[in-house]
């Protein structure tokens, strides 16, 4: 349901505070999400036990949105229902002065996720045809050439047994301002405001316009967008996790056959002290 389908995509009409696919309440959906972490648990072990036995395949989420969408706790409340020693999380910030010396791909390809692992990526490649495009850091010919560089390595992975799941948290202006301001009221919160979020709202309607477009033109069969009504952090939590788990059971992960034969370890460890 949350698919993002073929086609112009509008992100400023589309609903930030639906609840697509279900019907209950805050404390409903908080419940289905603790019901549902121990299956998504058990699956990310299945895939780690996997990639540790010869397997090849792994599982890359792209978390993108505005400030205070909520990336952040959808790793914390999602992905923290796992064993961390299968996640690797990255948060991409401003580039580096070494990594702006490189292609735009380049710091994105050195955190990719190895075999059986989950990769996590706060922020990602979209940062290179949204941001500069919103700042006029690159120019047009450039940020629209990306896209089909985008394209090419999102199938390259999957071809290559990566699943990429790409979850935009849409979250609308007055919520993220609301959020901002509860941030200002907590003072085990002020570490995550930034004065800069204040300055940066001005550009939210060029961003909204910038992701849109992102969204249409890198929206293929092989790795598709999904778009996560984010204002209500229950079911952007519920939600993410559902998919995750819809994925990973579509891939039938199972538990490795052992390659010895287990009646026989048996009987040598038992004959032992």
């Amino acid at each position: 349901m949350l698919r993002l389908p073929a086609g112009p995509v509008d992100l400023a009409t589309a609903d930030t505070h639906t609840t697509p696919g279900f019907d209950g309440s805050k404390q409903q959906g908080e419940d289905a999400l603790a019901l549902l972490g121990p299956r998504l648990a058990d699956l990310q072990e299945r895939l780690f036990a996997e990639g540790r036995t010869g397997g090849k395949r792994r599982i890359l989420l792209v978390l993108q949105g505005m400030d205070s969408s909520g990336k952040g706790g959808t790793v914390r409340h999602v992905v923290g229902q796992v064993d961390p020693q299968g996640v690797l999380i990255t948060s991409f910030k401003a580039p580096t002065r070494q990594e702006l010396a490189h292609d735009f791909l380049w710091r994105i390809k050195a955190r990719l996720p190895g075999p059986g692992m989950i990769g996590v990526f706060d922020r990602s490649h979209y940062e290179d045809v949204v941001v500069t495009r919103v700042q006029g850091l690159v120019d047009r010919r450039t940020w629209q050439r990306r896209y089909g560089t985008i394209n090419r390595l999102e199938a390259g992975l999957v071809s290559g047994g990566t699943q990429v799941v790409k979850c935009f948290l849409h979250i609308s202006k007055s919520e993220s301002k609301d959020r901002l301001l509860r941030r200002l009221d907590k003072p085990d919160k002020l570490w995550k405001f930034n004065p800069g979020d204040i300055d940066s709202r001005d550009e939210w309607e060029p961003m909204m316009e910038a992701y849109s477009d992102a969204l249409e033109h890198c929206n293929t069969e092989a790795a598709p967008w999904h778009v996560i009504p984010a204002d209500r952090k229950w079911y952007r939590n519920w939600a993410v996790m559902n998919i995750l788990v819809e994925e990973l059971e579509a891939m039938a992960v199972t538990w490795p056959t052992p390659d010895y034969d287990v009646e026989e370890q048996r009987r040598r460890l038992q004959a032992r002290d």
